[in-house]
């Protein structure tokens, strides 16, 4: 999963507060360490555990942190990698090169007893990315296409990310499992309601469904429009 970590300075968004705002400050930010934030969320979730969160592969230079999670009922991980909000450009790139194939590092982690290779990148079955919609900012220069004949889904939680992702998506050959029509808030139990849907091999429809009725109860939005904010497929 990438995260691009909020940035009021390096972002085209409606400013939050200083603390939640800032694209160097992992562990406050809104996307990450705040209450709904990736890092937090899933770290108090029912269903999830926390492997490892270390400082990204990069020491930190583009990602700042990565967390391991394990579902506690299976033998699924999510790898999460917040990067500076100031990096949002790479994260964007390297969250297509993801969904097209291009493969990504192998970790190797323990959970009691056993010891997991994690294969990254295009080599998961699920690409996720979460954070402001960096294509209403700029333009890929070099958009990356399809490698291989994989079937790979993807989940973009970034304000209309269908209407700005959907050309670039399309060239990935990956499956549209969970986008967005309007402005949103890319928050965390989102993603945790869609992958919920997803371990239980749902349909994309009721994978959507699942989304729209969390963005509901922490919202408080209304069914109707959270309804209409999610979709799935072309």
């Amino acid at each position: 999963m990438f995260v691009a970590l909020c940035d009021n300075v390096h972002q085209g968004i409606v400013p939050v507060s200083a603390t939640l705002g800032n694209g160097d400050d992992a562990q406050r930010n809104l996307y990450w360490g705040a209450a709904f934030g990736v890092k937090t969320f899933f770290s108090k979730h029912k269903n999830w555990e926390v492997v490892d969160c270390e400082t990204g592969p990069d020491d930190g230079q583009f990602i700042i942190e990565r967390c391991v999670f394990k579902r506690r009922d299976r033998e699924v991980f999510l790898v999460a990698d917040a990067y500076r909000g100031s990096e949002i450009q790479r994260a964007t790139q390297t969250f297509l090169q993801a969904a097209s194939g291009y493969p990504g590092e192998t970790l190797s982690r323990s959970v009691g007893s056993k010891t997991y290779s994690l294969h990254l990148n295009g080599s998961a079955g699920l690409i996720a990315y979460a954070g402001h919609d960096g294509l209403m900012d700029f333009k890929l220069t070099a958009p990356p296409r399809k490698r291989d004949n994989e079937e790979r889904a993807a989940i973009i939680l970034a304000c209309a990310s269908k209407n700005y992702f959907a050309d670039l998506l399309r060239r990935t050959g990956a499956r549209p499992l969970l986008w967005t029509t309007n402005l949103m808030a890319p928050e965390a139990y989102i993603l945790a309601a869609a992958i919920d849907g997803w371990l239980q091999k749902e349909t994309d429809e009721q994978i959507r469904i699942r989304a729209a009725k969390a963005y509901n109860q922490y919202q408080n939005c209304g069914e109707r429009s959270a309804n209409n904010l999610f979709a799935t497929g072309w």
